[in-house]
C-alpha cells in the first residue's frame, strides 16, 4: 500500500518539477529577449492607455460613413484577388499533388523534386513573397495575386500531396488490376474519393488568403490594405476603423460560408 502511494507522490512529482522547469526556461527566455531589445516590462502597466486612445479614435464615426462605397470596393476587390489566387494555385497543386505523390508518381525522384519546391514556396512568408515580387511587378494587383498564389501553391500541393497518399496503395492497385489505366485510376477512382477533402483545403486557403491580401495590399497599394493605410496616414482614424471592421465582417462571412460548404459536401 505505502508502495503505491509511494509511486504516485513520485509520479505527480515528476510532473511538478518537469512544469516547473518548463516555466523556468520560459521565463528566462523572455527575460534574455527582453534584455536584448532593451524592452521595459513596467510599461505594459500603461498598456490601457494605448487601449483607450485606439477606442476613442477608432471607432467608425458619423463623417466615416461618407468611405462606404469606396471601402466595400476596394474590398470586393481583395476578396477577388484572394480568391483568383487560390482556385489558380488550386488547380496547379493538383496537378503537381499527383505526379508527386508516392502512390502514383512515375519516379520517386519526381516526388523529392515535387516536396522540395513545395516546402521552398510554402516556407518563405507572404510578407517576403510580397516584397520580392515588388521590384519586379510594381505596384499593382498582379503583385499581390502572384504573392498569395505562390505561397498557396507551396501549401496546397504539400496538403494535396498527403491526401492523395492516404488514399492508400492497396486501392490503386485494385484499381489497375481490374484493368483501369493510370487516367482512370486518377479520375475515376481517386479523384471522386478526395475530392471533399481537397476541397475543404481549398476552402481554408481562401480564409486564409483573404486575410492575407489585406497585409499583401498595404506594401503592393492595392485594394482594401492600401486604403487603409491612406486613411491611418491621413489622419482618417475614422474611417480607418472603418476599414478594419468591413475586414472582419469579410473574415467571418467568408468562414461561416466555407463551413456551410463543408457541411454540405460531407
Amino acid at each position: 500500500m505505502n508502495s503505491d502511494v509511494q509511486q504516485v507522490n513520485n509520479f505527480f512529482n515528476n510532473k511538478r518539477f518537469r512544469l516547473s522547469v518548463i516555466l523556468v526556461i520560459l521565463g528566462l527566455a523572455y527575460l534574455g529577449a527582453s534584455i536584448g531589445l532593451g524592452f521595459q516590462t513596467r510599461s505594459l502597466l500603461n498598456v490601457q492607455n494605448g487601449v483607450i486612445w485606439l477606442i476613442q479614435n477608432f471607432i467608425p464615426n458619423e463623417a466615416s460613413k461618407g468611405y462606404w462605397n469606396e471601402i466595400i470596393k476596394q474590398l470586393f476587390r481583395t476578396f477577388l484577388v484572394a480568391v483568383a489566387s487560390t482556385t489558380c494555385a488550386a488547380v496547379a497543386s493538383l496537378f503537381l499533388s499527383i505526379i508527386g505523390a508516392k502512390t502514383l508518381t512515375p519516379a520517386i525522384t519526381i516526388s523529392w523534386v515535387i516536396r522540395a519546391f513545395s516546402s521552398l514556396l510554402r516556407n518563405i512568408p507572404i510578407v517576403a513573397w510580397a516584397m520580392i515580387l515588388l521590384f519586379s511587378f510594381k505596384q499593382n494587383d498582379l503583385t499581390g495575386f502572384l504573392a498569395l498564389f505562390f505561397m498557396t501553391l507551396g501549401f496546397l500541393t504539400r496538403a494535396f500531396m498527403e491526401t492523395i497518399e492516404d488514399f492508400g496503395t492497396e486501392k490503386i492497385q485494385a484499381l489497375q488490376a481490374t484493368g483501369a489505366t493510370y487516367l482512370q485510376v486518377i479520375f475515376q477512382g481517386l479523384l471522386p474519393e478526395v475530392a471533399v477533402a481537397l476541397m475543404s483545403w481549398v476552402l481554408y486557403m481562401i480564409e486564409n488568403n483573404v486575410r492575407d491580401a489585406t497585409l499583401v495590399g498595404l506594401l503592393t497599394g492595392t485594394g482594401i490594405g492600401f486604403i487603409f493605410n491612406l486613411y491611418f496616414k491621413s489622419l482618417r482614424y475614422g474611417a480607418a476603423g472603418l476599414v478594419v471592421l468591413s475586414v472582419i465582417i469579410l473574415v467571418v462571412a467568408v468562414e461561416l460560408i466555407s463551413n456551410l460548404i463543408g457541411r454540405l459536401l460531407s
